[in-house]
């Protein structure tokens, strides 16, 4: 079924069927608020935050923040947000990353099916 991300709970763990780059595969899905400071609004870096999280097939959602920041809530396997995550510290050539802030959301928590841009909040 195309479009479709399986996940189930495990002893606590989040589990689904995919792992880096998209890839068909059993493993623990973990969830990560990431928060972006430095000059990363005006670059088009939320869309290019979008682009390289489907690309590795990392589910969530970006958005700018009012006070300049940008926000973004990463589920994957720990491979893909380790890769999404240096990917957010100086992926975009353009923008200016002054501090990347990271916070664990423990499990259970509401899986996303895809990733997508959010209104600036």
């Amino acid at each position: 079924m195309q479009g479709h991300r399986a996940g189930r709970m495990l002893g606590g763990t989040m589990t689904s069927r995919e792992q880096l780059h998209g890839d068909p595969a059993p493993g623990p899905i973990e969830c990560r608020l990431a928060r972006v400071h430095g000059r990363v609004q005006g670059v088009g870096f939320r869309e290019t935050c979008v682009q390289q999280a489907r690309a590795l097939g990392v589910t969530g959602w970006v958005r700018n923040r009012l006070d300049g920041s940008v926000e973004a809530m990463l589920q994957g396997t720990p491979a893909q947000l380790e890769a999404m995550c240096e990917w957010l510290r100086d992926g975009n050539p353009v923008a200016l990353v002054d501090e990347l802030e990271l916070r664990a959301v423990p499990p259970p928590f509401a899986r996303a099916d895809g990733f997508e841009r959010l209104p600036t909040l």
